[in-house]
């Protein structure tokens, strides 16, 4: 596994000094001279034996314990101290995370363990079984990259019969046979795929191939007429971080998204031959595909952008469909929402928790959208496709800015000294609505909703969550918002809590009041819209 880079160069073979018979009537060395000489030999082994086992812990990332490098001169009040991450996951000398390891390592962390003091826990499983009576103890500055409960959205039996109108009709089976079949004899022509969690045997069937009595799985409908570029099928993962429930924060990497294409044209179809259907291991990428070829490779654009280009010269409207991927993956954290709540109770707080996640999504020949399933831990590997590095890096880099684990600072932002946590936001700049706050109503009363977020109306659990709203917005790098909603600055100039707006009266009062705040923010500065 490729970890963290050694400070160390490779050793060479070392040529230890050889001492032969002495020339003539030279004189004997001494007794004590051997002995030094002899000391000094077995010093100059043990350093290089203890440079060679240190290069080789990092190299496979055992290395237990950071070293803090001396200072020169007198340390200040705030000397920065060695963030520590902690990384848990099977075979990790195989290389998997090697994207992760080398991220961590260029923003400045060092590699630690369960008994370290750690900043970051990126545990490629879910934590929250293996590692329960850790997860019960979590300090204020620690991040852990899954949420409690958040199966609710990639287990794929749970996602497909989600009443989600991107989602292709599915039935849970033996539970939902009956209407299944009502279904299908609706729809003779619609040709369906029986999966389960383990995603894999994926095969078309008509009804009288399926096994209807196979518990734990679900049957979907088959997107038939798919979209295709140069005669392939292909997929569209979209990584999507979710940093905070109640309030809801969800946010997607709008710069870049994976493109995988079916290593079989699609025409003449067979049902039988599934890499002209199902994207596999060894699926076809972009740079393989002669309308993308040219954009990706001579004139340099990344794989979305290829792939809007592309969209757009051939009369579509790429626009929309990021708009609908969006409002899919916007419905799906909706609609958990409660049951993600739920999951995170039990622990003291839901700010320890940050997860990313892979949206994968189909399209048909109308580019209508379908979310096909949520991938928890997705796949950041270059290991079948070396140019999936610069894509992988930056996915990992950006999660890492938008959670504020990339910080220039001396603490974590709950550990920060007050002048140090005001220095980046204060209650200043969280303060939204003078023209309401200075209202008669809002100067003596806090019972009116548009009076709940002037400064004396705010408690400081929703200061905490504003301010972080806050940081996660100017280090979002290439993310975007999902939720709350984005809007336009005419709409936030004109909009109130009485306005007939359906998506803000859906939410419940915490997120309403996260909904607001980026409606204030927003007439502030269209940098927040």
């Amino acid at each position: 596994m490729n970890s963290f880079n050694s400070p160390y160069n490779k050793l060479q073979d070392a040529q230890l000094p050889t001492f032969g018979n002495p020339k003539p009537k030279m004189k004997k060395p001494g007794r004590l001279f051997s002995l030094v000489i002899v000391v000094l030999a077995l010093g100059i082994v043990l350093t290089l034996l203890n440079i060679y086992e240190l290069h080789k812990m990092r190299e496979t990332g055992n290395l237990q314990q950071a070293v803090q490098p001396q200072a020169e001169g007198k340390p200040g009040k705030y000397a920065v101290r060695t963030p520590i991450v902690w990384v848990e996951g099977k075979k990790l000398e195989s290389g998997y995370l090697k994207h992760v390891f080398s991220v961590f390592d260029r923003i400045g962390y060092a590699l630690g363990n369960g008994e370290s003091d750690w900043d970051v826990l990126w545990s490629h499983e879910y934590p929250f079984e293996s590692l329960a009576k850790k997860m019960s103890v979590l300090k204020p500055h620690q991040k852990v990259n899954h949420f409690p409960g958040s199966g609710y959205i990639t287990n794929k039996v749970s996602l497909a019969v989600s009443t989600n109108p991107f989602i292709p009709q599915a039935f849970k089976i033996p539970k939902e046979k009956r209407q299944f079949l009502q279904y299908a004899e609706e729809h003779p022509h619609t040709l369906w795929v029986q999966k389960r969690n383990s995603h894999r045997g994926i095969k078309i069937k008509h009804v009288q191939e399926l096994d209807l009595s196979d518990d734990g799985s679900f049957v979907q409908m088959f997107v038939d007429r798919p979209f295709l570029i140069d005669g392939r099928k292909f997929d569209i993962g979209v990584y999507t971080t979710l940093t905070s429930i109640d309030p809801l924060r969800v946010y997607i990497l709008e710069s870049e998204a994976l493109f995988r294409f079916c290593s079989h044209d699609y025409y003449p179809f067979d049902a039988r031959d599934i890499k002209k259907y199902v994207v596999g291991d060894d699926y076809t990428p972009v740079w393989e595909i002669p309308s993308l070829k040219k954009l990706y490779r001579e004139l340099n654009f990344n794989f979305k952008d290829a792939f809007n280009a592309y969209l757009d010269m051939k009369g579509h409207n790429s626009r929309k469909l990021w708009a609908d991927i969006t409002s899919a993956i916007k419905t799906v954290y909706l609609q958990k929402e409660a049951a993600l709540i739920g999951a995170t109770n039990k622990y003291t707080s839901s700010r320890n928790f940050f997860e990313m996640v892979r949206f994968d999504f189909a399209l048909d020949e109308d580019l209508n959208v379908y979310l096909m399933e949520v991938n928890m831990s997705p796949n950041l590997s270059s290991g079948h496709f070396r140019e999936n590095t610069l894509m992988y890096e930056q996915v990992v880099f950006n999660l890492l800015s938008l959670v504020l684990v990339t910080r220039p600072v001396s603490h974590d932002f709950s550990q920060s000294s007050e002048d140090e946590a005001n220095m980046r936001v204060s209650d200043k700049d969280i303060s939204v609505f003078p023209e309401w706050c200075l209202s008669a109503q809002c100067l003596h009363s806090c019972e009116n909703e548009m009076c709940k977020l002037c400064s004396p109306c705010v408690s400081l659990s929703m200061k905490k969550t504003l301010k972080l709203a806050y940081l996660e917005h100017i280090n979002k790098g290439n993310c975007g918002r999902v939720l709350p909603q984005r809007m336009s600055g005419e709409f936030a100039l004109q909009w109130t809590p009485s306005h007939n707006d359906p998506e803000f009266h859906s939410l419940n009062h915490r997120n309403k009041l996260m909904y607001m705040w980026f409606v204030g923010k927003c007439r502030q500065s269209t940098s927040w819209c």
